[in-house]
């Protein structure tokens, strides 16, 4: 062999280790991609769902279908289960929002990008994969129950779940779609009642979770509902309804049950059938002609109408889901017999109403009690109200209480006269920018998420992540055990008959108090109870 023939065979032999390991190299580089495809694949009762990482960690599964699209002849159905796909569906991105008109700024964007197949939920794993079963976090949002999303940043992006949760949040019909009641529509209904499809769909997402988070790295048996203003006022309805035992703890953020109160299933039917004639639709076969009109159609004609006007759709005493008024229950000790943990704002929502409007107000939803209410308010005698420099005027103060903080510590009350856990915080810390902590100023601290555009955006310092970092272990350690209490975290007291509570400070302390609003709110609880005593 000559010495240039030599040479060539060793190039040749180089050639051919080089391009061996690259081919090496390639197949395992593909058996580690398709480890990695593998690794966030989950099955479900609807199929196999493949979800992405998480930046930071974990793992997230995103717009997963829990239920069958509500459009057609579903519109306005009992939800029914996904039907199964095959394959293995990608879960890397957010479903729709439910169809929703623009309500404000703060829900622009989710009604721009609304549509009515938007029954989907998200699961939010903070390891992956998950090496002990992790309690679960059931998020129902906020919005009146006409407008929002579960499929948001706030919830998806913060740190919450690194507090050692599992996170799940859904969407559910809202306003005409989730809540008209109509004759047509209970005379179709298997159950002999209408309305309420967005509570049904949250049933469906809790039963949806129940049978399938243990494959997720969650505990099926460690479910807390948590929701803020109408999530937390769905919350207390679910713990009243025929789903009441399908969890084992409940956290109620600026939101109650007892207020607006719910009407029978009868006034909600009038309502309904006031909306359609209002829409001009024939009044036989009403809802036969709904159904054919567009979801963007419908929410435009609705728009048309009068706001001072229109008529009221929202949750009602169908008989099947809601049998009873929830004040009712709740006075009779019969909810869910879970730990309950709730909750306000100092500020909630104001009022510019004027002392004259404001005392006639008061006399109409009092009635005989109007002397001691004008007077809780500083307006008994010609008075023109105690403005506080914690709770506003006289005006913000009412609309807060009614809506807000008496309905809620009423309720926390009478849980707990039924000898359950319960817990009351106030939260006094005002987003940077702002002066006071308004309806959903505890959003960031809660979800340990701080936006920077928005409605809640704001300078977020050291203080606020402080604040966040307390709020996140009470209520982790609450979804955990059923207590919001551990070693380094200062004592947070059961409600008990004072009504302990905590306030959550600008400062970024918590402090001790109790009683709070006591001598409002003894005054909302005697007109409730009088209103139930009216019913029977």
């Amino acid at each position: 062999m000559s010495i240039g023939n030599s040479h060539a065979g060793l190039r040749c032999g180089a050639v051919a280790v080089v391009a061996f390991a690259a081919l090496f190299t390639l197949h395992a580089e593909v058996r580690a991609a398709n480890a990695t495809e593998r690794a966030f694949v989950v099955p479900t009762t609807g199929g196999q769902v493949k979800g992405i990482p998480r930046p930071v960690g974990g793992a997230q599964f995103l717009g997963i279908p829990y239920a069958q699209p509500p459009v057609g002849d579903l519109r306005w159905h009992e939800p029914l289960p996904a039907k199964p796909w095959s394959g293995v569906r990608d879960a890397g991105r957010f479903g729709a929002p439910c169809a929703q008109p623009v309500l404000g700024d703060w829900n622009r964007h989710d009604a721009e990008n609304s549509k009515e197949n938007c029954l989907f939920l998200n699961v939010i794993v903070p390891e992956w994969p998950v090496k002990k079963p992790l309690p679960v976090m059931f998020w129902i949002h906020g919005g009146a129950n006409e407008g929002g999303t579960a499929s948001s940043a706030l919830y998806k992006d913060g740190t919450l779940v690194d507090h050692g949760v599992l996170l799940v949040t859904i969407n559910y019909r809202l306003g005409v779609f989730g809540f008209l009641a109509h004759p047509e529509l209970t005379r179709e209904s298997a159950h002999g009642e209408s309305g309420n499809y967005g509570l049904m769909d949250q049933i469906l997402a809790l039963e949806w979770v129940r049978a399938n988070i243990a494959n997720f790295g969650g505990d099926p048996h460690n479910i807390t509902l948590f929701g803020q203003s109408a999530g937390a006022m769905d919350i207390g309805m679910l713990m009243t309804s025929s789903a009441k035992n399908l969890f084992q703890k409940a956290i109620a953020e600026s939101g109650s049950p007892f207020s607006p109160p719910l009407v029978p299933l009868a006034e909600a039917e009038k309502q309904g059938e006031k909306l359609a004639a209002e829409l001009d639709v024939p009044k036989k076969g009403a809802i036969e002609s709904l159904r054919h009109l567009s979801a963007n159609t419908l929410l435009m004609e609705i728009g048309k109408l009068d706001p001072r006007n229109r008529p009221r759709i929202g949750p009602d005493i169908d008989g099947w889901v809601i049998r009873s008024s929830p004040a009712e229950v709740f006075a009779a000790g019969q909810e869910s017999a879970i730990p309950f943990l709730f909750g306000t704002t100092t500020r909630e929502f104001g009022s510019t109403m004027s002392p004259a409007a404001l005392r006639a107000m008061i006399e109409r939803a009092t009635g005989k009690y109007a002397g001691k209410a004008l007077e809780a308010y500083g307006l008994a005698k010609g008075g023109v109200g105690a403005d506080n420099a914690k709770y506003g005027t006289a005006a913000d103060q009412w609309i807060a209480d009614v809506v807000f903080r008496c309905s809620a510590t009423t309720e926390g009350a009478w849980h707990s006269a039924a000898h359950h856990q319960t817990y009351e915080y106030e939260f006094d810390h005002a987003i940077p920018g702002r002066e006071n902590a308004v309806h959903s100023s505890d959003l960031p601290y809660v979800f340990g998420y701080f936006p920077k555009t928005g409605n809640i955006a704001g300078n977020f310092g050291k203080t606020d992540l402080k604040i966040a970092d307390l709020m996140e272990t009470y209520w982790t350690n609450f979804a955990k055990t059923g207590n919001p209490n551990s070693h380094n975290l200062p004592e947070w007291r059961k409600f008990g008959k004072s009504g302990q509570f905590v306030e959550f400070t600008q400062n970024g302390q918590v402090k001790e108090s109790a009683g709070l609003r006591r001598a409002q709110c003894r005054v909302y609880r005697e007109v409730l109870k009088r209103g139930l005593k009216d019913e029977k």
